[in-house]
């Protein structure tokens, strides 16, 4: 049928139907990667976390503590309130021994810029103390770490929280001080894109199994990942010292 010069095209019922359909799919899109943004906080967005603040002593059974993943380097009560924002060393001795302190949050390309500065100075030890950050980074570090022989540490009154033992396990020899802490929780891997929900998804269990690969390979036993797995983003699980010899964590 010849549709007359200047006549407005309407399209048909089959033609709106999809065109809804694909306006729901956009929305739903939208929608889930808010949620995948939002992923880190959902737990405690409605209701809170009743864990109490990282100021507050931890005894077996009491041992889930408040932790903000939205500020890397300020993300419970009683951090340093000097804590850089992305991973600083500084030369140390301890006699003889040269090492280095490894301070702050885990940035993204915190990984290749502090593995360069290793292999470029090999230290004898690294002491540690870092709120956590970025998994795949802190992977990197390890890695480096372990291939050069160093040990690690974690000192009276310093931290190694969510991926820092990840860096802290690649040590030849490893010791957490008394008063030092060390903590695990859940992770996310990567930022939230335009993929399809089972992309993602495939991007969490790839994440998930190189953390366990990593593990494995610098003798950690595998119950660490039990907290780790069981206890929300804003909440951050501080391993005693118990747990810290019984699964390997420390050799000391």
């Amino acid at each position: 049928m010849e549709v007359p010069k200047g006549a407005a095209v309407q399209a048909q019922p089959s033609e709106r139907r999809t065109l809804r359909w694909l306006l729901g799919g956009q929305i739903a899109i939208a929608v889930l990667l808010v949620l995948i943004d939002l992923g880190p906080t959902l737990p405690g967005l409605f209701t809170g976390s009743d864990a109490p603040d990282l100021t507050q002593p931890v005894q077996p059974g009491d041992q889930r503590r408040l932790y903000d993943p939205r500020q890397p380097s300020q993300p419970g009560e009683g951090m340093d309130p000097d804590m850089p924002r992305r991973l600083t060393t500084a030369a140390v001795t301890e006699g003889e021994a040269v090492g280095i302190t490894l301070r702050g949050a885990i940035e993204p390309g915190d990984g290749a810029r502090i593995a360069a500065e290793l292999r470029a100075t090999p230290p004898a030890f690294v002491v540690m103390d870092s709120p956590g950050g970025s998994v795949s980074d802190a992977l990197m570090i390890g890695r480096v770490l372990r291939d050069l022989g160093a040990d690690t540490r974690v000192a009276d009154g310093a931290v190694c929280l969510s991926a820092c033992p990840y860096m802290f396990v690649g040590g030849t020899v490893r010791a957490v001080a008394d008063g030092g802490r060390m903590g695990v929780h859940q992770h996310s891997f990567g930022e939230a894109t335009m993929l399809p929900t089972f992309l993602a998804a495939e991007d969490i269990q790839r994440g998930q199994a190189e953390v366990l690969e990593h593990l494995v390979t610098m003798g950690v036993d595998l119950r660490i990942m039990g907290p780790a797995l069981a206890t929300p983003a804003d909440e951050i699980y501080i391993l005693t010292q118990a747990e810290l010899t019984d699964w390997a964590v420390v050799t000391q």
